[in-house]
This record gives C-alpha cells, sequence and structure tokens, in this order.
C-alpha cells in the first residue's frame, strides 16, 4: 500500500457515498486534495466496488468470477487482484483507473493463475509474491485443524504456482510485515508468525510457525491489517450471531508482540476493542488499516446482509461506537485501500 504524504482523513466526502450512514461527518474539516484515496471491496457475488474516498464517486466492476474473497490493487500497472473462489484461481485485470465511474463495468480478464485453491480466504502481497490462505480440510479428517498457504510469482504473463506450505492450524486471514507473515489461527484467538517466509518456505512442505500466542478478549478472528506499527484484528465472536462481533486495535504492536513468549497473552490492557449495537459489527471477516488516516475500514459480512464499515480515530477511541461510514454491500468479503 503507498501512503499518503498528509495525513488528511477526507471521509467527510462518504456523505456523497452514500445515504445511510450513522454519522456523515468525520469530525474533520475535508481539505480539498489531487491525492489519490480509493478504497476496493469484494463480494461473495464476485463483483468489486471502489469508493472514491476523497470525491464520494462509487464504481461497481463486474468481474469474470462468481465469488471472490481477497483483494490486492497494485498501482504500478493499475490493476486489482482477486482470489476467485468460484474459479480456485488468481484473477488480475489491468488498467482500471481510466474506466468510467459509477456504472456497472464488465471487465476482461488479464492474468489469472491455474485453478490450484480449494476454498480461498485471504490474500497477502509482497513484491511480485502472492500467497493465498486457504482453509480447506487437508488430511481428510475434520476433526484436526490443518490449512494451506498457496505461494505464487507474479509474472507478466499470469501467476505461477511456486509452492504449497501446509499448517497446523485452520487459516483465514494474513498479513505481511517486511518478510514475515502473520496469520490468525482460525476458530481461536490466536495469531501466528512464521518469520522470512517467502525465502524460508521455498519448497511443498508441512511447517509450523515461527511463534504463535494468544490475543485476549477475541472469541474468534478471521480478519487483520498492520500499518504505521499497529496491528488490527477482527473478532467475529459466535459466527451464527450478526451482531456480537469487534475489532482490537494493539499500538506498538511490534513491541508488545516480541515482548510476549511462545504460548503467551497479549493482555486486554495492551489493546483497544471497539464492538457493540453501535458498531454494526457481527461477522466482520476482513479488515485494512490505514495509519496516515488512523482509520479502520471493514467488510462485515453477516450484519445487514453486508456492509462495508469505516471507523475513524482507532487508536484514541475504542467502546460501542457508530461508524462515520456505513454502506450496505451484500455479501462483503474482503477490503483494500490504497493511496498514493
Amino acid at each position: 500500500m503507498k501512503k499518503f504524504i498528509r495525513p488528511i482523513f477526507m471521509l467527510a466526502a462518504g456523505t456523497m457515498m452514500i445515504s445511510c450512514s450513522d454519522d456523515d461527518s468525520m469530525g474533520r474539516t475535508p481539505v480539498e486534495t489531487s491525492e489519490t484515496a480509493h478504497l476496493y471491496a469484494t463480494s461473495h457475488n464476485g463483483s468489486v466496488t471502489r469508493y472514491d474516498i476523497n470525491n464520494g464517486e462509487t464504481t461497481s466492476y463486474e468481474t469474470s468470477s462468481d465469488d471472490a474473497e481477497g483483494i490486492y490493487y497494485d498501482g504500478d500497472d493499475d490493476s486489482f487482484t482477486i482470489v476467485s473462489r468460484s474459479s480456485a484461481s488468481l484473477e488480475s485485470y489491468l488498467d482500471i483507473g481510466g474506466l468510467e465511474t459509477g456504472v456497472d463495468l464488465n471487465l476482461s480478464l488479464d492474468l489469472s493463475s491455474s485453478s490450484d485453491l480449494q476454498s480461498p480466504r485471504d490474500i497477502a502481497v509482497n513484491g511480485n509474491i502472492y500467497v493465498v490462505a486457504d482453509n480447506a480440510d487437508v488430511d481428510g479428517d475434520d476433526t484436526t485443524a490443518d490449512g494451506r498457504f498457496f505461494i505464487y510469482t507474479k509474472t507478466s504473463s499470469g501467476f505461477q504456482l511456486r509452492n504449497v506450505v501446509s499448517v497446523d492450524f485452520k487459516v483465514w486471514g494474513i498479513e505481511f510485515v517486511d518478510n514475515d507473515l502473520y496469520a490468525v489461527v482460525d476458530a481461536t484467538n490466536m495469531l501466528a508468525v512464521f518469520t522470512n517466509f517467502s525465502s524460508t518456505y521455498m519448497t511443498d512442505m508441512e511447517a509450523s510457525a515461527s511463534k504463535t500466542v494468544e490475543v485476549e478478549g477475541i472469541v474468534r478472528t478471521h480478519g487483520l491489517d498492520y500499518d504505521g506499527g499497529t496491528m488490527i484484528m477482527t473478532d467475529i465472536g459466535d459466527a451464527a450471531s450478526d451482531s456480537d462481533g469487534g475489532f482490537h486495535v494493539i499500538t506498538n504492536f511490534d513491541s508488545k508482540f516480541n515482548a510476549t513468549m511462545d504460548g503467551g497473552m497479549i493482555s486486554i490492557e495492551d489493546q483497544m476493542r471497539v464492538s457493540g449495537g453501535n458498531t454494526n459489527l457481527g461477522n466482520p471477516v476482513n479488515v485494512v488499516y490505514d495509519s496516515n488516516y488512523d482509520a479502520v475500514f471493514i467488510a462485515e459480512v453477516a450484519n445487514g446482509g453486508g456492509r462495508v464499515l469505516a471507523f475513524s480515530d482507532v487508536s484514541t477511541t475504542s467502546g460501542n461506537r457508530s461508524p462515520q461510514i456505513n454502506n450496505s454491500l451484500s455479501g462483503a468479503s474482503a477490503v483494500y485501500f490504497y493511496t498514493e
């Protein structure tokens, strides 16, 4: 993600994006800027929606996928790449910036991978390395916890499967922090890390995490994102409930994580939690955080049939708070925020 050169929070422009926001004002004065600030969101119907945070324009892209979960935008070739659950592959669409805004756009698939995946859930990117977390049962025994990471290399002609790493826990959200890959341990409150992932795990193998810690206060984690020294983790609570979700904010994450021993716990005193009826959080399955805006953007799949939510000032304000942006998006599954 490219970084905004000024910490200007333009989400006040969200009043042009939606009419159902609980709070149309971000509490800050809008500043005119030519900077790009785009929030991309995928849906389980395969479409991609782009929200222009600066001017409120919304663009809907109809892709070749019938079900998408996981997205990454690359400014170098003006493309977004989605993880397609329907085609079991990566799909990339190039040169999207010049397309007309505010209308449905049918896109032609430009780059893809082979159909290797079974139940993909998230994507993490480090240079030309694209990692997909897949939570399909690996050993055929659904009483044992396992999952896989599919590692692809992006080329000018497509995505080449480099290798597959099987792990001894259920996977969902993943995030690169430099060369380390962080992964939530699905169905738990735990967070795992694989150090120097891209260069250490080069062949098909079974691997254990370099370190795993518990995060106190989380029931069942799904999404995570890191930026500017802060880690965000979502909590879906009871998967059958559409109103008991939340997210945790861990500032100074690196020092707190490093100070916690393998198998230890990051205490609730070292975090902040946002949850409660005002939040519209039920099953927040994916999240992105921008430290310059100090904002969290969430794909909420259950509450109201699906929403894209935004919360500002997350490093200083917790509790049962209302989102500053509350967009209906049926089957919302993943988000990615891009600025330049």
